[in-house]
């Protein structure tokens, strides 16, 4: 399969990149490293994403060449779908990018099904970012100071400052090629990490109040509302890290955090610690992910919701 995704960047001239909606590291990363390569390879390219990027993530080289709005989508040769288990994951424009002649699939969930004709998954690998540090690696490009920095974010993030079980002898080989390529892991850690605005510490002590504990099911949750949002002036990136929050009890193996985005509509993030596959949690609830990071989307009373998960759980 790597032959043929090779032969369509030989081949094609308009490139169009996207991602999934509720960016996150890994998908910015990603797309921006495939960009600038595309770019040094003189083709046309273009990411296009539904949702805006988020602030902390708005350092990485190129960042501000991404656009949210499209026209004649039709006169692109290839589309590269990135981080995307299926393709209605990148929002408002999966139902026309079909309409693009050839398209690709970049991904390293387990719950991908592998929706497009040509593809590239590895659920082993740690991110897409990896994935994509393989490709070019495999197509002898120049690996510029900043294609290995987007390439590093994307890695970093997803693995979880290489904490996950995802991290793997290959990943830190990748992760050591792309610092001696440029890639500066204090600049793009503290960036990332260290520079959170004040809104988001006050989001985060609102939503503190809602933190359960239960010992028996190894569990723990907090829930953030439209109303801690509205209270404080946030918004919904500034969620970005609180799964980790309870993750860290000791005793804990399975942190959930609940993000209602309307309504009686919410997101549930799942995170586990060792071999308790959170995955199968979010599958029964029409998600996925990985064995340790999975999502759904849930809809009802958060009440009801939260027994039906810990009902889950304890199946699992």
């Amino acid at each position: 399969m790597i032959k043929e995704i090779l032969a369509a960047i030989a081949q094609g001239e308009k490139f169009l990149i996207t991602a999934h909606v509720r960016l996150d590291g890994d998908a910015l990363g990603s797309e921006l490293a495939l960009y600038l390569m595309l770019k040094d390879l003189g083709k046309e390219a273009v990411i296009c994403n539904q949702d805006a990027t988020p602030e902390h993530y708005r350092f990485l080289p190129a960042a501000e060449r991404i656009v949210h709005e499209l026209e004649n989508i039709e006169k692109y040769d290839v589309a590269f779908i990135l981080d995307c288990s299926e393709l209605d994951r990148v929002g408002k424009i999966s139902g026309d990018i079909v309409r693009v002649k050839t398209l690709i699939n970049i991904d390293h969930h387990v719950s991908n099904g592998g929706f497009c004709q040509l593809k590239l998954l590895d659920p082993k690998a740690s991110s897409t970012g990896e994935l994509l540090y393989r490709l070019m690696r495999k197509m002898h490009v120049k690996m510029t100071k900043d294609i290995c920095t987007n390439l590093y974010a994307a890695i970093l993030t997803d693995t979880g400052g290489f904490r996950y079980s995802s991290t793997h002898q290959e990943t830190l080989r990748a992760a050591g090629d792309l610092v001696e390529g440029g890639a500066s892991p204090q600049w793009i850690s503290e960036n990332i990490y260290e520079s959170d605005p004040p809104v988001k510490l006050q989001l985060l002590s609102r939503v503190l109040e809602t933190l359960t504990l239960d010992m028996k099911t190894k569990t723990a949750s907090l829930v953030v509302t439209q109303q801690h949002l509205q209270d404080t002036g946030a918004m919904m990136e500034h969620t970005d890290g609180f799964i980790d929050v309870p993750r860290t009890v000791k005793g804990i193996d399975i942190a959930m955090l609940y993000t209602q985005t309307e309504g009686n509509h919410f997101k549930l993030s799942l995170r586990s610690k060792g071999k308790v596959n959170v995955e199968k949690i979010a599958r029964k609830f029409g998600g996925g992910g990985h064995i340790n990071a999975a999502a759904c989307r849930v809809e009802g009373n958060i009440d009801e919701i939260k027994r039906r998960v810990l009902e889950a759980v304890r199946e699992l």
